[in-house]
């Protein structure tokens, strides 16, 4: 018998350490600890090019595949990591236990992976790194990594942000510790997808599509702050995103933490349209992997997709949901003085006003025209006039010179939200 166990036990062994192995090869935190073991030393000495010494071959230099491919995403490097540590001295002490406590939760981390094949068989093999960031993104992915910045990612209401920017504020206040498996589900989904940079509505569902496997994983209701409010008022954003899903602006939906008081509603979006797409379909494990696989570049797919989820019960017409967007823009109305096209303008001109046919939010964008740095005009700003109809520029002109910019809808948008409709200005210096 004891023979029979032994050998029993020889055969289960191996089976444990390769299970072990797998693990630990698909989640590494060993960036966190090597961190605040630079950190520790940094804050020993007062002399910053040693600081920045101590930061690269303690943290950087040792970092994992996973921390270089971060710092190349996020434009990381040592001393980046010195000065933010000097700016934001409460928060960096505030935040420790928070990313040490990571470590265990890997083990839910791992079964939610194991789960997420389970779900979808044909699941391609990631590596998950967890790392201390420069407080520029919470989480990413690259190729076949999800890339984990734990100093956003594990902050909730307690962590000390008071000397942070208001988006981090934001975005802390309102982060659950208990939506952090989910997640690092949500990350690993995207690193299954085929990306694609199409229309608003793609990019919704794309992240929402990750955020309703995640929730299919893990078995919780993801209640992120998005979440709550979109549940609240579905029937509002529902209407209101049918308007715009066709265009190619975000801002009001995706990526805008900084710019607004209720962010990333296209999460929610998204989500509520793969939930009734997975509802309609009798062949569940085939909905995942259609979910999962949707290319987002094509657009047909994307439309089919919606379509096959009843999300809209009446029928869609792409054009009429643009022009109808599209009458909602504001308006450049005019310039002054009046130089669009004219090949005449005096180079003693320095302030140049921009007027629009409503009242402007916060926000304002400007770029390059065809012909680039060397034929843009402007010098500087002077912001908006007091009713916010107008927005004065400067310039700087040389005579015989061609120039052009393009006043953009990136940031420019009405006090309702929707972007401007954007405007060429072209002339030329006597």
């Amino acid at each position: 018998m004891k023979y029979i166990y032994l050998l029993a036990f020889t055969f289960c062994f191996p089976s444990l350490i390769h299970a072990q192995q797998h693990h630990s090869k698909t989640v590494n935190t060993d960036d966190i600890d090597r961190y605040w073991q630079a950190y520790d030393s940094v804050v020993t000495t007062i002399d910053t090019a040693k600081q920045v010494d101590i930061m690269q071959r303690l943290y950087v230099d040792k970092g994992t595949p996973g921390l270089k491919a971060f710092m190349k995403a996020r434009d990381y490097d040592a001393k980046l990591w010195v000065t933010l540590i000097h700016k934001y001295p409460k928060f960096w002490k505030s935040i420790r236990s928070n990313t040490l406590s990571i470590k265990k939760q890997v083990p839910a981390i791992t079964s939610s992976i194991d789960n997420f094949r389970k779900l979808y068989p044909e699941m391609r093999p990631a590596k998950m790194y967890f790392t201390v960031g420069g407080l520029r993104s919470g989480g990413t992915t690259t190729d076949d990594m999800v890339l984990v910045g734990t100093e956003i990612a594990t902050a909730d209401k307690n962590t000390e942000a008071s000397e942070l920017s208001d988006w981090l504020k934001n975005v802390f206040k309102d982060q659950q510790t208990s939506n952090l498996v989910s997640l690092n589900v949500h990350e690993y989904v995207h690193t299954q997808q085929k990306a694609g940079d199409g229309v608003l509505l793609a990019q919704t569902i794309m992240e929402g599509s990750a955020d309703f496997i995640a929730e299919l994983v893990t078995g919780k209701k993801n209640n992120n702050a998005y979440m709550r409010y979109g549940r609240e008022h579905e029937q509002e954003l529902k209407e209101k995103f049918q308007i715009e899903m066709f265009g190619t602006n975000t801002d009001n939906w995706l990526y805008n933490g900084s710019k607004s008081p209720h962010p990333d509603l296209g999460y929610f979006m998204g989500y509520v349209i793969c939930k009734a797409y997975y509802q309609h379909q009798t062949d569940k494990k085939l909905a995942v992997k259609k979910i999962i696989e949707l290319d987002y570049s094509n657009e047909k797919q994307v439309l089919d997709f919606l379509k096959d989820s009843e999300y809209y019960k009446e029928p869609l017409n792409k054009e009429e949901l643009l022009n109808k967007f599209k009458k909602l823009q504001p308006l450049v109305v005019s310039l002054t003085p009046d130089i669009n096209g004219r090949e005449d303008v005096s180079a003693s001109l320095t302030e140049l006003t921009v007027n629009f046919s409503e009242p402007m939010g916060e926000g304002y964008s400007i770029n390059l025209g065809e012909g680039g740095k060397e034929h843009f005009p402007l010098s500087g700003v002077i912001g908006f006039t007091d009713n916010r109809k107008s927005f004065k520029l400067k310039l700087a002109l040389k005579s015989g010179q061609t120039y052009d910019f393009v006043i953009t809808d990136r940031s420019f948008k009405s006090k309702t939200g929707y972007p401007l409709q954007p405007y060429t200005v072209h002339f030329k210096v006597m």
